[in-house]
């Protein structure tokens, strides 16, 4: 009998035992680590990056819980100042050294296609989130790559369309000089000669330029009546500032912001925006939902609002966190088999999937700012693009493709 007992004391001890280390094993190291790699300082800081979208990735974690599976979620934070060289190499010591589960933001889309490439080859989730270039779900896409916001394809289908319905039949480009920029203005020239307009020419603007005089004089010679800014950030603040006051929209020309923020808005003001149009993927005064999402979001940040990149970084690290809880493990193949799998359904969208490519589709909306808009409230909702027309099938490039 006492040896039956000892017997059983064992077995019950190794299951135990075993038990633990299968808890233990079920998280890698201990901690679900969640890395916000973005621009800290530059001109993405304010819009889609910086100190915005680390608060939004707190925040989702708190709400969360703070933990996943027993065991803690920790954010660690980098700026990789909008070089592709600086990314990569934080991008490598976090996974190498800190044992990152999933780097997040990747706002700038060099840094971004340097990012995925690397994380990838060492089995490393990323979800871009403020970048843009569709080749993150393109010929470049991998098995652990998600793009989540939007894309320099989901853009041009609601502004551009919405600018050649009204006239703007001929257009030429200010774009800024790297893979963003460059996507951005051949999705748009393809939406606009798809419907008949024309392209007159463009200029490439260095990242981070505050001096527009010379490319919008170059456009206003052009004839052209639609001025594209294929750019983001500070740098379409200051090009539409230039162009107001060089007299080139009270002398007809349209100006056409590709990627436009709240904050842009807010910056020139709704006299010098007025009758401006862009394509968002969410806006905090749409609903009930957004609304008291963005009064937390407001509280947590000490009183900054939020812009659409942030609600998305919200959004896709809930949605991270749940497929971590649902495979059961923090391994990135059965937790990006989850995400496949996921519909989001949350304040940020309604009905969103995303895809074998790594790109989330949902509904975009169509904005235009508001006369006489006060505080935050600069915009209206013109109108949904559904998710499928936003961004079209799989690129064909993307080997993961059916």
């Amino acid at each position: 009998m006492k040896t039956k007992f000892l017997a059983g004391v064992a077995a019950a001890t190794l299951a135990a035992t075993a038990g633990a280390a299968m808890a233990e094993d079920a998280i890698s190291d201990g901690a679900v680590k969640i890395g916000v790699l973005g621009d800290m300082s530059g001109v993405y800081s304010g819009d889609f990056s910086g100190p915005g979208a680390v608060a939004a990735v707190k925040m989702a974690v708190k709400d969360f819980g703070g933990t996943v599976l027993g065991k803690p979620i920790q954010v660690i934070v980098g700026d990789h100042q909008n070089k592709a060289d600086v990314g990569s190499a934080t991008a490598r010591q976090w996974i190498d050294q800190d044992h990152v589960d999933m780097i997040t933001d990747l706002t700038n889309s060099a840094v971004a296609l340097a990012v995925q490439k690397l994380a990838s080859d060492k089995h490393v989730i990323t979800i871009a989130s403020g970048a843009g270039s569709t080749e993150l779900t393109g010929a470049s896409c991998t098995k652990y790559g998600i793009h989540y916001g939007y894309d320099t394809h989901a853009l041009p289908v609601g502004t551009a369309t919405a600018m050649l319905k009204n006239g703007g039949k001929s257009w030429y480009f200010i774009t800024a000089d790297y893979a963003f920029g460059h996507d951005l203005q051949k999705s748009t020239s393809e939406v606009v000669e798809k419907d008949g307009g024309k392209v007159l020419g463009s200029s490439d603007v260095p990242l981070g330029s505050t001096d527009f005089s010379s490319y919008l004089l170059q456009a206003q010679s052009s004839g052209a009546q639609v001025i594209g800014l294929a750019n983001a950030g500070q740098d379409t603040v200051n090009a539409i500032k230039q162009a107001h006051e060089f007299g080139l929209t009270s002398g007809g020309a349209k100006i056409a912001g590709m990627l436009v923020s709240i904050m842009n808005i807010k910056s020139l003001g709704t006299d010098t925006a007025a009758g401006l149009e862009w394509t968002s993927g969410w806006y905090w005064n749409m609903d009930d939902a957004s609304r008291k999402w963005t009064a937390e979001y407001e509280k947590f940040s000490n009183g900054a609002s939020p812009t659409f990149v942030h609600a998305a970084d919200y959004s896709l690290t809930m949605a991270y966190l749940n497929a971590v809880k649902a495979a059961g493990t923090d391994n990135p193949d059965k937790v990006r088999a989850e995400l496949g799998k996921m519909t989001i359904d949350d304040f940020y969208t309604k009905g969103g999937k995303i895809r074998k490519d790594g790109l989330f589709v949902y509904d975009m909306y169509l904005l235009k700012v508001k006369p006489g808009g006060k505080d935050w409230d600069v915009a209206q909702v013109v109108s949904k693009i559904p998710g499928d027309e936003a961004y079209g099938p799989m690129n064909k490039a993307c080997k993961l493709a059916d």
